[in-house]
């Protein structure tokens, strides 16, 4: 029997197999202010809230682990006078075991489907921390992390492009 389908076509070679493995996670640093009990907003404050989410990662010593941090910054403020009401700053931490991935496509995979494995750790960390703090629990929508990276390298591309004129 020969190693070629039916077709006649050659047998491709399978490809190889991804493996991504949450090793450990953890809150590297986290700050939430009650900026509302401290000041005193007074009347039914109805909340703006604005989250910005930044990612980074970085090689560790060990072969084929990573590090990704997923950074949120929230800020609430009122919205009649944009008073503050508080302010949660976390960062999350997730070490991962990465095997098969080309090394063109280990950073869009580190910086897409690492942190949405950690998000809904994430999530609940927010939700705890404001209801523990005195606020409704704040429940995070989804995050798209593909057009989080591709805004990124849009950005990137726009400043680069900035420096060269």
């Amino acid at each position: 029997m020969s190693d070629t389908p039916e077709n006649g076509a050659a047998a491709q070679p399978a490809a190889a197999q991804v493996t991504n493995r949450i090793l450990a996670q953890y809150i590297r640093d986290m700050s939430f202010e009650n900026i509302l009990a401290q000041k005193g907003v007074t009347g039914d404050a109805q909340p703006e809230i604005q989250v910005q989410v930044n990612l980074d990662a970085r090689k560790r010593g060990t072969e084929n682990q990573y590090e990704v941090i997923t950074k949120l910054n929230i800020t609430s403020k009122t919205k009649e006078k944009g008073d503050p009401l508080f302010v949660l700053e976390l960062e999350y931490a997730g070490v991962f075991l990465v095997q098969g991935v080309p090394e063109e496509q280990m950073h869009p995979f580190l910086l897409i489907e690492c942190p949405r494995l950690t998000f809904p750790f994430v999530r609940r960390i927010v939700s705890d921390i404001t209801r523990d703090g005195g606020f409704p629990p704040l429940n995070l929508d989804t995050i798209d992390f593909l057009a989080l990276y591709r805004s990124e390298l849009a950005r990137r591309t726009e400043a680069e492009k900035a420096k060269a004129n």
